[in-house]
């Protein structure tokens, strides 16, 4: 059976030029970037190139990357780096209810060192009231943290906004932009913010390597102490052919961006129109406000996880949300936060595709779902 993948925010194939780049890496140029010898010096010299592919792909300065293992480490590094490096000016930290669990559990954590957390609330599709973010503001706040795209409905968060909130309060600012980078242009030039995360395994680049843009000037206490690697900020000798394949995937990414994603705008509303054909759909996220490869839809008097165990024995591998809570039959607590019911959200599914995705893939979903539903309600009617 052809196997059809359409899962990509969980994660991007690696792309096959990406990982020709990075061969040489693993087998020839293996040497330490911190050592001084000539393969020490090959392996420093990709990290450069790396990094400056990085830089240029989000449109920051090659010095305010710092590469990390991934969008949690990320998350984390951005999170605790501000509190804990300014914890004597205030405690008070402000979130969103549907931010990823790599932000939500490191502010669960810090609350319980007696940090104050303000999560705001969003509306049915998703984004939050940049008037209640504002008065949410206090004297102790430190640190706002908004992500940039929604991981499960693909809705786009008003950061441009949000920035200007924390400029005028004199507050940082940090964004998951886990799933914006290359679904979206981003230009951290052009935006308020202080703090970026990044994840090269959602650019189709290996996993194991991601990247927070630190602004010039923003001090963050470090998580990882030892060596001093990534000047000083996070010890541990850097994953050079990894963070190689990143900076090759982020300029692939930047290249073909824009006929990219004209195609999988196509796609998804070849998709969208026709699933909306089947009884009892609804649309979760907002119908304009979402990046072109996503599309979150409800399905009533269906489990989520039913279809997506149905459609796997059909070869098409979807999801019912976050990969990071896959197997957890908990709702999503994304979509309860935009005002779904229980029973609403556990019948939901989320389709995402990408790079490699072709038309008669999405056309064989088509083709499919709607047996899979009429099966399954078929059975429970029974």
């Amino acid at each position: 059976m052809e196997k059809i993948y359409l899962d990509y925010n969980a994660t991007t194939p690696l792309d096959p030029r990406v990982f020709d780049a990075m061969i040489p890496y693993l087998k020839t140029n293996y040497g330490n970037p911190s050592s001084i010898h000539s393969y020490g010096n090959i392996a420093k010299a990709a990290l450069d190139e790396s990094r400056e592919r990085v830089a240029e792909f989000i449109g920051s300065k090659p010095r305010e990357i710092v590469f990390t293992t991934g969008g949690s480490e990320s998350n984390n590094f951005a999170i605790k780096g501000v509190a804990y490096s300014l914890k004597e000016k205030g405690n008070h930290l402000i979130t969103v209810e549907t931010e990823h669990a790599s932000c939500l559990e490191v502010f669960r954590f810090l609350e319980k060192q007696g940090f104050e957390v303000t999560y705001l609330p969003v509306d049915s599709f998703g984004l939050i009231d940049l008037d209640e973010l504002a008065d949410s503001v206090t004297d102790k706040t430190i640190l706002i943290s908004c992500m940039y795209v929604n991981n499960e409905t693909g809705v786009i968060n008003p950061i441009s906004k949000v920035g200007e909130i924390a400029r005028e309060k004199g507050v940082l600012f940090h964004s998951d932009m886990v799933q914006a980078a290359g679904k979206m242009e981003v230009d951290l030039s052009e935006l308020s913010v202080d703090l970026a995360s990044f994840s090269s395994h959602k650019v189709y680049g290996p996993k194991g390597v991601g990247a927070l843009y630190i602004k010039k000037g923003v001090n963050l206490d470090s998580l990882i102490h030892g060596g001093g690697q990534e000047r000083g900020r996070r010890s541990g000798t850097e994953n050079v052919a990894g963070i190689f394949g990143f900076g090759n995937a982020c300029e692939f990414t930047k290249k073909e961006f824009k006929e990219e994603q004209d195609r999988l705008l196509g796609l998804r509303e070849l998709l969208s129109e026709n699933i909306s054909k089947v009884e009892g759909t609804y649309l979760n996220g907002h119908p304009d406000l979402r990046v072109s490869n996503t599309l979150n839809i409800g399905f009533e008097d269906i489990e989520g996880e039913s279809l997506v165990m149905n459609l796997d024995l059909e070869g098409i591998a979807v999801s019912t949300g976050s990969a990071c809570s896959e197997g957890n039959v908990d709702p999503s607590h994304v979509l309860l936060a935009m005002g779904l019911q229980k029973k609403e959200a556990i019948s939901s599914l989320r389709i995402s595709f990408g790079r490699f995705t072709k038309k008669e893939e999405i056309e064989k979903i088509i083709h499919a779902l709607p047996k899979v539903v009429e099966r399954i309600r078929g059975i429970k009617e029974f």
